[in-house]
Order: structure tokens, then sequence, then C-alpha cells
């Protein structure tokens, strides 16, 4: 018989290093609020390693977060709520 995953199976395997790519308004409160959210799901995450670009013009600003990903609905989870908070334009 044929192994079948669910679709809702995801080609990671953790635990793994996953970057999280989250982009907003240029404001001083976005790091501190993106970072506040990624300990909640991660509370290992050093918030140095945190990369932060800001764009060409200087009004949106990118950060990265490396965290680590223990499971696909820890993920889902903390994608939620990056997405769903006022400062966050979007989350890749």
């Amino acid at each position: 018989m044929a192994d079948t995953k669910p679709a809702t199976e995801t080609l990671l395997e953790f635990p793994c290093d996953f970057p999280i790519k989250v982009m907003g308004l240029a404001n001083n409160a976005l790091a501190q609020a993106v970072l506040d959210v990624v300990l909640r799901h991660d509370p290992g995450f050093d918030g140095a390693t945190m990369e932060m670009r800001a764009s060409s013009g200087g009004k949106y600003v990118s950060l990265t977060c490396t965290v680590k990903a223990t499971s696909k609905p820890q993920l889902d989870a903390l994608y939620m709520e990056l997405t769903s908070h006022p400062l966050v334009k979007v989350v890749l």
C-alpha cells in the first residue's frame, strides 16, 4: 500500500531554522513588536540576530528573524499573530 501524507503535512523536517521576513512602515515600535511576538513562539530566539533593512525610500523596513521551528502549528500560530499585528504589512 502506498504511503500517503495528509494535505496538512509539510515538507519541513522539525526542528529546523526557519527565516521569517516581516515588512512594515519604518517605525521605532515595529522591531520591538516583532521581537515580542517571535519570543512568544520561540522563547530561545536571540533578538540580536534579527536583520533589519530599510527600503530605498526609507518609508518601509523589513525584518528577518530566523526562528527555531519545532512544528507546523508553531509556525502557523507565529504567522497568524504577526499578520494580525497593526504595525505589520506583510509576512513572508
